[in-house]
């Protein structure tokens, strides 16, 4: 796993336009080096910032978005949608004004005849990833470009929750999670196993509010007590902040080139 890196912005607008451009070029890269791309969102509000700020982007365009494979690292298990999914969200944001695959666009199961529970939800998505997966992927879920994740004020990432029974999950890639601490409390989430099999793992933070977790996440905090602490790529780790939301850490974490 890759050692973590941070960059700390101004605030959390320029947070979001420089993630934006970032997340741009790491797209079409891999389009350039392999032909597609594939990109793990996540939702809250640091999330839908940056779509907002990519879809307002003019650069968006260099991205060939047929090309491109949409996943979720959680979802909140509602009705499809429902203005609280996280799908929901990403679609106003950004992907309705984006030339879409559909067929590239995996969205996480919501409640129906198919997916009554959370658990049946968890197991079609991790089958869903497993077809997706190719050889020298190496596992049971594709080797993400970028899998993005907000950072709660209590650290968790995805849907993992600190000392909750997913965050000590090895063995499944994908799981349902019941009785969250978040509303709602039923919910489908990516497990750490799946999380590290991004080449980059983008952490998202920025607000006071996150300065505690940011702090205890990055000071070698364990990740069942600290979920964020767990999450790392296998060839990056970046933590994308803003200047509240790194208050805590020690000015020599990240260098004074950090905008």
């Amino acid at each position: 796993m890759s050692t973590p890196q941070i960059v700390v912005h101004r605030d959390k607008e320029l947070m979001a336009q420089a993630a934006a451009a970032r997340l741009i070029t790491k797209i079409v890269d891999a389009q350039a080096a392999r032909g597609c791309a594939s990109v793990v969102l996540t939702g809250g509000r640091n999330g839908n910032a940056l779509l907002a700020a990519l879809a307002a982007a003019p650069a968006r365009d260099a991205i060939d978005w047929s090309r491109l494979d949409l996943w979720w690292g959680d979802e909140r298990f509602l009705p499809e949608g429902d203005p609280e999914r996280n799908d929901t969200q990403a679609r106003e944001a950004l992907l309705d004004r984006v030339g879409l695959d559909p067929a590239r666009v995996h969205f996480m199961p919501a409640p129906d005849g198919t997916h009554e529970d959370a658990d049946a939800a968890a197991e079609a998505y991790a089958a869903e990833l497993a077809a997706a997966a190719r050889p020298e992927d190496h596992g049971p879920v594709p080797a993400f470009d970028v899998l993005l994740l907000g950072v709660g004020p209590d650290t968790h990432v995805a849907s993992l929750f600190p000392e909750h029974p997913g965050v000590r999950e090895t063995e499944r890639t994908v799981i349902g999670v019941h009785g969250s601490p978040k509303p709602p409390p039923t919910r489908v989430s990516l497990t750490l196993p799946a999380i590290r099999a991004a080449r980059e793992v983008w952490l998202l933070a920025a607000g006071e509010d996150k300065a505690t977790a940011v702090a205890m996440a990055l000071s070698g905090a364990g990740e069942v007590q600290a979920p964020a602490a767990g999450a790392r790529g296998t060839r990056r780790t970046l933590w994308l902040l803003d200047q509240a939301a790194a208050a805590q850490l020690p000015r020599s974490l990240y260098p004074p080139a950090s905008p």
